[in-house]
């Protein structure tokens, strides 16, 4: 959990270096990203953890990387997870101030996503 006004790219980094104890990946996997995580720390970091990272390149880099288009599409579904999860008044308005019964109440919306399907 992190406060609302905290960056993105922070946050994710932090979360792809609590990995790092974690046991080495058996087949690379992609790493579908947005925009802010596009920075090269970011996807060294991706890289040493063993995934493939797929980040659209910033339009003013001076050598920027080809995107593989056909799972960055993907990437939608994973926004439109969001998209419905915030239909969970709970969730989009913060009710829970403890961040353990927050986490219970997105454990519980992702598993009626889930059985919606």
């Amino acid at each position: 959990m992190s406060p609302g006004q905290a960056g993105d790219a922070p946050e994710g980094r932090a979360l792809l270096q609590s990995m790092h104890g974690a046991p080495a990946l058996a087949v690379s996997c992609h790493l579908l990203m947005d925009c802010a995580y596009e920075g090269n720390e970011t996807r060294q970091l991706a890289l040493d953890l063993g995934f493939i990272p797929v980040v659209p390149p910033h339009p003013h880099r001076v050598e920027p990387w080809k995107l593989k288009k056909a799972p960055y599409r993907r990437r939608n579904e994973i926004e439109r997870l969001f998209r419905r999860l915030k239909g969970f008044r709970r969730i989009f308005s913060r009710f829970y101030k403890f961040d353990l019964v927050f986490i219970a109440f997105i454990y519980f919306a992702l598993i009626v996503e889930a059985l919606r399907e």
